[in-house]
């Protein structure tokens, strides 16, 4: 099997180099790659050249325009990076036989009510990044080629800058900490998505009529607050200097840190179709996060 992986520096991409190489052959790209193959989002119609280049059996893209507030001052490049560009790799999939894979989010959704949202659930994207990461989706099923899109939420990684990171810090340095407690999601592990991600390829290549859309998040939910309480305790039980008392750590709501792109409020996936069809167990997010932590904390 050969892969061809866009996005090979981001969080989910790092950890995609690793768990797909047991595949086979993975060539994977970045933004900056130009020559001899281009790795960059915002030239599209490279992309399908390179992809005819490489001819390969399955394209994985985890590139996207994701800083979501910038999104909004910045909606015609998103779309080119989020919309355009997953739809020509679609295009160029369909004409080979290849399969694509693409991470999509749970920002295709607005965010309300207070159950988890299944595959089938109505989207209505309330920012430019929701509306133009569903313009990738869309694209990618139009084009009629085999394909997993894989939604997914509250991402973060050991590697580089995260929330878990940045509230240790702060807990370091403050008497005091606001955190957001009316957000519901399951921080959700790169290396999460890039080990299931890699069964679910496998598994796909021997059954095309498993193509189709799918939610992947770790098990249960919590708030920005409960992750970041989660966090700052597990780091004052392994002896890190913590500043901030635990009844220091307030909650409030999001209206309390306006922002240019509206967040949706309940981030909850319902992941049975991909358990079922892929036959894993999702195991609850403070695995994962605990698991991060141990190697942030050393």
């Amino acid at each position: 099997m050969k892969v061809l992986l866009f996005g090979r520096n981001g969080q989910v991409g790092w950890e995609l180099q690793r768990a797909l190489m047991p595949l086979g052959e993975v060539v994977a790209l970045g933004s900056a790659d130009r020559e001899p193959l281009n790795g960059n989002f915002d030239e599209p119609e490279a992309l399908a050249a390179t992809v005819r280049a490489v001819r390969p059996d399955v394209i994985v893209n985890a590139a996207a325009h994701t800083a979501v507030d910038r999104c909004e001052s910045e909606p015609a490049r998103a779309e080119t990076l989020n919309g355009t560009a997953p739809g020509v790799l679609a295009r160029e999939a369909a004409v080979l036989g290849a399969w694509v894979v693409h991470y999509s989010t749970d920002y295709v959704f607005d965010g309300s009510g207070d159950t988890p949202r299944d595959e089938d659930a109505p989207t209505a994207p309330l920012n430019v990044y929701g509306r133009t990461k569903l313009a990738g989706e869309e694209a990618i099923r139009a084009s009629g080629c085999r394909h997993l899109i894989l939604r997914t939420s509250w991402v973060y990684a050991a590697r580089g800058g995260n929330f878990a990171k940045t509230m240790l810090r702060l807990a370091a340095e403050r008497d005091r900490l606001t955190v957001i407690d009316d957000q519901v999601g399951a921080p959700t592990g790169a290396e999460l998505i890039a080990d299931a991600t890699a069964h679910a390829v496998r598994s796909a290549s021997q059954r095309p009529e498993v193509s189709g859309t799918y939610h992947l998040v770790a098990g249960g939910q919590t708030t920005w607050h409960g992750y970041a309480c989660h966090v700052i305790e597990r780091a004052r039980a392994a002896g890190r200097p913590i500043k901030v008392a635990p009844e220091a750590i307030q909650p409030v709501p999001t209206s309390a840190f306006p922002t240019p792109a509206l967040r949706p409020l309940n981030s909850r996936l319902d992941t049975r179709r991909f358990q079922r069809t892929f036959g894993l167990v999702l195991p609850p997010w403070r695995l994962g996060v605990d698991r991060m932590l141990a190697e942030i904390l050393g």
